[in-house]
């Protein structure tokens, strides 16, 4: 059954376009294909490193490795090397030294020749060092074999290339230090390394200096990017920040961890509005400074009535830091020297407005685990009672290797088709492009978080079939007293929510291996942040199709 509320917050991506940009290693299995594959390492046995190498690597499989390229090169030639190759690749006959292509040709064979006698040796070094006859044997590490055998695999790649060269209709191959890139491991879907260094500013507000979070753009998935960018600002303006009031606003603390913010950080950074109120006799925002110009902090009519009338809030003129703006179709990139100057005042308690659009310092907020300094992974996460039905979910229908699919459907056709570049795929492609993470992935089955109606979700489960088998697409099921993963949501009243569910489902997307995500969708972003944070990245992490172009587009009404 679709379970829309999963991704009901998704309607704000209808508003506002948003740029486009916990892994296991593969399978044993899978590792296989790839000829001299190398695995990450281990910890070291408590054994001697010599014996470790003689476990590993046995006078057997050595003697293969020097035998089979010099055994190929032999076979080549004695073949009449021309006649054993495709057409497409043929020789021409030693009888044409004249022909320039001939003399290019026995330039590549006799420098594969040259790099086969340099594989000979290094291998009979190897080999020597490692040999379980000799009576002094040399201590080799498993770090050691590993790099030498690195060596030998980049002048297996060499002399493949200098064989090819001349063979070459087009542009080679190659990666990106300009090497060919032929059969080298790669880093297949296995996690992203988190950076060592963040680049981060200390949280530390002043006392009674307060920053009035105000979010309207979108639904959750938007209002999360917005409350962390007044997360930042508050950083940088050295203020407590006021989460919004469930009157006006989501009821965060349903949703997040809000507790976990101030811990991460080590001191009372963030509070509730109701906190708020309770230490003022009267609630006022005192300056209204608004980051966005047109319309002067997106507010309206509307929403200014509301936070009077239900929150007996008062505030002053609402005005612009840049004017300027309200003539500019996109928002300006701005820095933290232009942030300071702008928004830095005496007011007890500064609003500034929606935050969802606001481009400052980007590339700052979008680092793993975020731009201020704290000791967690990440202070945006789930709650704890989500955060623990995920994991409930997870080990009942899941197990430890699975692919999730945020798959956007709901208002996607009119609002990707009005793009540069659509991002609304057909079925029948989204499938191929699914399979081919499937592939990589070696996963058993695949999370589907969609608000698309059956017959969709259906014809894509019947596409899904990989190796003769079809990948199960799991969604969550709805309530059922008999089973138990859920049974916290409805002890603590909060099942059914549809701002819970959709939080459950970025939090079981957050936790699987692999993530493929809906390209324009603020759902996807927040997923994705997550991921960030909790260091859960893989390489093979994309979104649907990621590079295509649908293969079929329908025209504007």
């Amino acid at each position: 059954m679709d379970r829309e509320p999963s991704v009901s917050d998704d309607d704000d991506d209808l508003e506002t376009l948003v740029p486009q940009n916990h892994t296991k290693p593969p399978s044993p299995s899978s590792r296989s294909r790839v000829p001299f594959a190398i695995t990450a390492l281990r910890p070291a046995l408590p054994s001697s490193a010599a014996s470790l190498g003689r476990r590993l690597w046995s006078r057997r499989y050595l003697l293969i490795c020097i035998s089979l390229p010099v055994l190929f090169i032999v076979l080549f030639f004695s073949l009449g090397g021309a006649s054993s190759l495709p057409a497409s690749i043929r020789l021409p006959s030693a009888s044409s030294a004249a022909d320039p292509a001939a003399s290019r040709m026995r330039e590549a064979e006799l420098h594969a020749l040259y790099l086969l006698r340099s594989q000979r040796s290094g291998l009979l070094s190897l080999f020597n060092r490692t040999a379980t006859n000799t009576s002094t044997p040399t201590p080799v590490s498993l770090s050691d074999l590993q790099a030498a055998l690195l060596t030998q695999i980049k002048l297996n790649r060499e002399i493949q290339e200098a064989l090819l060269s001349t063979h070459h209709s087009g542009v080679p191959n190659t990666t990106n230090d300009g090497a060919p890139d032929l059969d080298l491991p790669g880093p297949g879907c296995r996690r992203k390394d988190l950076p060592y260094n963040r680049r981060t500013i200390e949280w530390s507000p002043k006392k009674n200096r307060y920053l009035f979070a105000i979010c309207l753009s979108g639904q959750m998935s938007n209002h999360l990017i917005c409350l962390e960018k007044h997360m930042f600002f508050a950083a940088l303006l050295g203020r407590t920040l006021v989460v919004p009031s469930q009157k006006v606003d989501y009821q965060y603390d349903k949703v997040l961890d809000i507790e976990n913010i101030n811990n991460c950080i080590g001191k009372k950074v963030v509070i509730t509005y109701e906190e708020f109120a309770e230490t003022r006799k009267k609630v006022s925002i005192d300056q209204f400074i608004c980051y966005v110009a047109s319309p002067p902090c997106y507010m309206d009519e509307d929403h200014i009535k509301k936070l009077k009338d239900r929150l007996g809030i008062s505030m002053g003129k609402i005005e612009a830091a840049w004017p300027e703006d309200a003539k500019l179709k996109e928002p300006k990139k701005r820095y933290v020297a232009d942030i300071t100057p702008k928004f830095t005042t005496d007011a007890e308690v500064l609003a500034i407005g929606e935050m969802f659009s606001a481009d400052a310092e980007e590339e700052w907020l979008m680092q793993p685990g975020g731009p201020l300094a704290h000791k967690c992974r990440t202070l945006i996460q789930p709650s704890k009672i989500i955060m623990l039905t995920a994991q409930r979910f997870v080990q009942t229908f899941l197990g430890g290797n699975y692919i999730a699919l945020h798959f956007r459907r709901h208002g996607f056709l009119k609002f990707c088709n009005v793009k540069k570049e659509s991002c609304f795929f057909p079925i029948p492609q989204a499938a191929e492009c699914i399979l081919r993470i499937v592939e990589k992935a070696n996963a058993p089955l695949i999370y589907l978080s969609t608000d698309a109606a059956e017959s969709e979700t259906n014809l894509l489960q019947s596409l899904v079939v990989f190796n003769d088998r079809q990948v199960p697409l799991v969604k969550r099921p709805e309530h059922h007293s008999s089973e138990k993963w859920d049974a916290l949501l409805y002890r603590d009243h909060m099942g059914g929510d549809n701002q819970v569910e959709a939080m459950l489902d970025k939090t079981i997307c957050a936790l699987s291996n692999v993530f493929i995500g809906t390209s324009g969708s603020t759902f996807t972003e927040d997923i994705f942040r997550l991921r960030r944070g909790w260091g859960s990245m893989s390489y093979c992490d994309e979104y649907l199709c990621q590079g295509e172009l649908p293969n079929y587009i329908a025209e504007q009404d």
